[in-house]
């Protein structure tokens, strides 16, 4: 029985998922809601909600079982790979969600969208770190523990801790009490379990080979060079293993610094990274306004455009955001204003013709130079608009100005 679950043990964990995402689906099911809908939601719940959660649990039971057996460890690798590719997948998938642009703090952004985590400029210090701890740990998975020296496994466990740090860095810096946050941690959160899992494993494997080989001397061996080989000896305990790969990571982290200065990279990268950013935990800069654009297309016209064009005059208010205004969307919104105090009955349908085919027209509006020519085809009804405020108001342009000003309390 055990060895069939071991065998089919992926198959399985994929399984359970599916099953608890149709449970959770079941139970929010209503009376009218489809069982065939129910069974495709329950099906994505359960692939990209909940089976991250059970690989993330799979992973942490993995740092604490300390098994020596091969088959274990062989299955052990394959929901490490499993977790690597899915985790990138899903952390692609979901970072549209969370609104993470790649701008850089100095950049205005729009609504909701939040500037980069890692500033631009340092990205490639953290990249190439990265990289060197999923070297580190890809050396030392894949490799015979019992044919490598002390000292290269040392330097391997060095690499991933490099790795880790910025896995560690990450969480810290985006992590928020927002499921959409919380699911772009679980990746580095299960980088750092696999690294911990695998370096203890070795540590464990290492123990065992020096148990059997107790009474042969030099049986690891393989620098010439009297340091080296002092150092490596000092080594063939693996119970210091954790604080010597701690030790030489510092000179490790140096070393790629330094190449990385020839490349254009700031000897700070490695920090200013994280901090020359705004919007984040570690964040030490602060962003200009977000611009509003909403649904209303004008809006997103006059804040869109190209300032030549759309000749945008000032900063308002709409729905309580923030928003630019140019002449055009004040006329036309006190047209509406007119509209809606002369003729309500006209204005509500004209205004549910505008809600239903206005907002997708909005969405569109993702180019300045698509602003722009909505902006020139708007122009002959925005002189239309203006000449009946000039027939139907006292003083036009007073209500035109007063368009978009925040209301002043008393």
């Amino acid at each position: 029985m055990n060895e069939k679950i071991l065998k089919h043990s992926i198959l399985l964990s994929a399984a359970v998922s599916v099953i608890l995402g149709a449970a959770v689906t079941f139970l929010l099911l209503g009376e009218e809601d489809s069982l065939i809908e129910g069974f495709i939601a329950g099906l994505l719940i359960g692939i990209f909600a909940i089976y991250p959660l059970i690989l993330t649990l799979v992973n942490f039971a993995a740092v604490f079982c300390g098994c020596t057996d091969p088959r274990l460890i062989r299955k052990g690798r394959h929901f490490e790979w499993i977790t690597i590719v899915l985790g990138v997948l899903y952390s692609l998938f979901i970072l549209p969600f969370a609104d993470i642009t790649f701008s850089d703090w100095t950049v205005t952004l729009c609504n909701t969208q939040k500037h980069t985590p890692v500033w631009t400029e340092g990205a490639l210090t953290v990249v190439i770190l990265a990289v060197v701890g999923i070297l580190g740990y890809l050396f030392l998975s894949c490799s015979r523990i019992s044919k490598v020296p002390p000292l290269i496994t040392v330097l391997e466990i060095a690499a991933m801790y490099l790795g880790m740090l910025q896995c560690i860095l990450w969480i810290i810096q985006i992590i928020r009490l927002e499921a959409v946050y919380l699911y772009l941690c679980l990746f580095p959160l299960n980088c750092i379990l696999i690294g911990i899992k695998v370096i203890r494993q070795k540590i464990m494997e290492w123990g065992k080979i020096q148990r059997e080989e107790s009474e042969k001397a030099g049986a690891v061996s393989g620098f010439q060079n009297r340091h080296l080989e002092w150092l490596n000896r000092h080594l063939e305990r693996s119970s210091v293993w954790p604080a010597a790969a701690f030790l030489l990571m510092w000179p490790m982290l140096g070393i790629i610094i330094c190449i990385l200065i020839l490349f254009g990279q700031r000897p700070d990268s490695a920090i200013r990274a994280w901090t020359e950013t705004s919007d984040w935990n570690l964040s030490r800069e602060i962003a200009p306004q977000n611009i509003y654009y909403d649904e209303h297309y004008l809006c997103t016209v006059a804040a869109g455009g190209h300032r030549r064009v759309v000749k945008p005059i000032r900063m308002g208010v709409r729905h309580g955001h923030p928003v630019i205004v140019n002449r055009q969307l004040c006329v036309a919104n006190a047209f509406e204003q007119i509209l809606e105090e002369r003729m309500p009955n006209l204005h509500r349908n004209v205004r549910n013709f505008y809600d239903r085919y206005g907002f997708p027209v909005a969405e569109m509006i993702r180019s300045p130079y698509i602003a722009d020519v909505i902006y020139i085809v708007m122009k002959p009804l925005e002189w239309i608009f203006l000449i009946v405020i000039y027939m139907t108001d006292v003083k036009p342009e007073n209500r035109i100005a007063v368009q978009y000003l925040p209301k002043r309390t008393a």
